[in-house]
């Protein structure tokens, strides 16, 4: 290439990053911006005008186990939007909620429906993304064993095609098909067969029922004349990619395309290392998104508020310095995120109470990162006294 048309290449490519900072700028900070559809681009996630895409923003849970959101969840999506700057919000659903099946409701789930549209309606008009994520399911028997299971069933399949017409091909909306599948062969996660489910819940009883494979999922959506970008997560409850990678990645002709999820806690026995070797390996060929993690950090010498730890769903002890490592790996790689959760009970917490105050050992730090202000530094290897005697 010739001296002139190398200085035009690299004009272009800067005009391109200004333009992209710019759109993304405008979403983060949650100004009303024209959303534009997403779609797929090998392992790129772009948007109709072919401008690169990082989604950053934070999971407002409650819907999947209540029908009014608690009185909070329409002030939660606006607080993340005005105040932690998100670009993008997703949003755990309930099949039996949205149809109304659940033992609270009486009224077809006309309220539910109406409340999951204001919420819509809100993200769209502040120019910000909003994932419609199917969070629980019931094994087939509407009414009953509402929780979270290990593959979605037949009931799911009604959701997705009573859903997907409603907001197809809307420039704001993402499709999630299913949260964190689990104990189920990578052929089952896939087409679909009769399973024995694990309730995820205490007091419920083992299931046998015929499980929907993903592939059947996504064809319901596209049936339904919507290409909205889908989101797929792996098995081991969204953490594996193995099966993906070996082939069974779901055919979308006909849609704007597939991003595939992780969910990363530090619940894996795995050193974050290996976590960052996976995501790495995974993003080589595949369109990634972290749409759930969450952690705890105390600073050396901090005072540990145990109870509150406790309370904000962090366990007995902090994670050492392993969610500061996650956080700055999904930095460093620029991968897309959603944060896991905008509810001071839904742990790990993002927030300490309905004030929306920072939880301080987690929900501080993942404020900076929607701010751009994160940045963290490991401590150097302290030298043992064993260490210095074989030098």
């Amino acid at each position: 290439m010739t001296r002139p048309m190398t200085m035009l290449a690299g004009v272009i490519l800067i005009l391109m990053a200004m333009a992209s900072a710019a759109a993304m700028g405008a979403a983060r900070t949650g100004t009303p911006a024209e959303l534009l559809p997403l779609k797929v681009v090998g392992t790129w996630l772009l948007n109709s005008r072919n401008e690169p895409v990082r989604l950053r923003g934070v999971n407002c849970a409650s819907l999947e186990w209540t029908s009014d959101g608690e009185g909070h969840i329409v002030e939660t999506v606006r607080v993340a939007i005005d105040d932690w700057k998100v670009n993008h919000i997703r949003l755990p659903l309930s099949q039996d909620r949205w149809f109304g099946k659940a033992p609270e409701q009486s009224d077809e789930g006309k309220a539910y429906r109406a409340l999951v549209d204001d919420i819509v309606q809100l993200c769209a008009s502040k120019g910000v993304y909003i994932m419609l994520e199917l969070h629980w399911s019931n094994v087939g028997e509407w009414g009953q064993n509402i929780g979270q299971h290990s593959m979605p069933d037949e009931n799911s399949l009604a959701f997705w095609k009573d859903l997907a017409p409603i907001y197809a091909n809307h420039p704001a909306v993402i499709y999630d098909l299913y949260n964190e599948p689990h104990d189920v062969s990578w052929d089952i996660w896939l087409n679909g067969g009769e399973v024995t489910d694990r309730p995820n819940r205490r007091g419920q009883m083992p299931k046998t029922f015929k499980a929907v494979g993903m592939q059947q999922l996504l064809d319901a959506v596209r049936a339904a004349g919507a290409r909205n970008l889908i989101v797929a997560g792996g098995l081991d409850w969204a953490y594996d990619f193995s099966g993906i990678l070996e082939g069974r990645r779901l055919k979308d002709p006909d849609g704007n395309g597939v991003i595939y999820a992780n969910h990363c806690y530090n619940n894996k026995n795995q050193a974050v290392e290996t976590w960052i070797a996976n995501m790495e390996k995974a993003a080589q060929t595949l369109p990634i998104i972290i749409s759930e993690f969450g952690g705890a950090y105390v600073s050396p010498g901090a005072e540990t508020d145990r109870r509150g730890m406790r309370r904000g769903g962090f366990g007995r002890r902090d994670d050492g310095d392993w969610l500061m490592r996650v956080l700055q790996a999904i930095e460093d790689h620029n991968w897309s995120y959603t944060a896991w959760d905008l509810h001071p009970a839904a742990g790990p917490t993002l927030i300490s109470d309905w004030n929306y105050t920072p939880s301080p050992y987690y929900g501080a730090y993942v404020k900076q990162m929607l701010a751009g202000t994160f940045h963290y530094t490991p401590p150097a290897a302290t030298e043992t006294p064993a260490d210095a005697a074989n030098n």
